[in-house]
């Protein structure tokens, strides 16, 4: 990916500032973030624990308020919106893949996919149908029926991404989606994210430790003390003439 990049905005945030606490204990998660992160884009953010990457995401997400700054995602000024309106726009435009993949133990492989469309209102048979057709394009078709406990972790992790594109959001927002998988499963895992943020409607936000899937991105944003301190080409975006 160029240094200067031609393709519309997915997320613009200027001067993001967040704190926790007051007084002496008062903590400062972001210290003015200015970030852009584009349509299809894979981008990657790094940094040690503690540094804001997560208090990132769950404002991208509309989770929480920043305290001051501009953050628009998807043409959505996010601080201008009611509590309803973040809720529907989380609902519709982001997924969400976790470090802990976060199944229903209780559910199989294709009933924890169908979960969020159950929950936008779809019926029972269309939301079925739609995760079927989604574990199948993860490569678990003859897994659907299964439980989370008689999956490998690599395979959980495969359920948790087809979750996340059910009902088929412009942003997907991961964090941390291979530190519990082996080199194995969590290139598996990278592989498909990648092609998945090849889809042009489609942008990744991946907060990782994992340098090793750093060849996956289009770009890596380094993050310090609630600061990006650096902003370089992954290893995709070099490989792309």
């Amino acid at each position: 990916m160029p240094a200067t990049i031609d393709r519309p905005l997915a997320v613009r945030c200027r001067s993001l500032t967040k704190t926790y606490g007051a007084g002496p204990a008062r903590v400062f998660a972001l210290r003015g973030i200015d970030l852009d992160v584009y349509r299809g884009e894979l981008l990657m953010l790094a940094g040690p624990s503690g540094c804001g990457k997560t208090t990132f995401l769950s404002i991208v997400s509309a989770i929480l308020d920043a305290d001051e700054g501009l953050c628009e995602v998807l043409g959505h000024e996010l601080g201008s919106l009611s509590e309803e309106a973040r809720i529907r726009f989380r609902r519709r435009s982001v997924g969400f893949v976790f470090q802990a993949f976060n199944l229903l133990p209780a559910l199989t492989a294709v009933e924890n996919v169908a979960v969020p469309l159950l929950i936008n209102g779809v019926p029972l048979g269309s939301a079925t149908q739609r995760a079927q057709t989604l574990i199948e394009s993860v490569g678990l078709a003859a897994r659907a029926g299964s439980l989370p406990a008689r999956l490998s972790g690599g395979q959980q992790q495969r359920v948790a991404v087809a979750r996340a594109l059910v009902h088929d959001p412009q942003l997907i927002l991961c964090d941390e989606p291979t530190s519990n998988l082996d080199h194995r499963a969590g290139h598996e895992t990278m592989s498909l994210l990648r092609g998945i943020a090849g889809d042009r409607r489609r942008t990744l936000i991946i907060v990782t430790h994992d340098t090793r899937i750093f060849e996956f991105a289009d770009r890596v944003a380094y993050m310090d003390d609630g600061r990006i301190v650096e902003i370089g080409r992954g290893d995709a975006a070099a490989r792309q003439p």
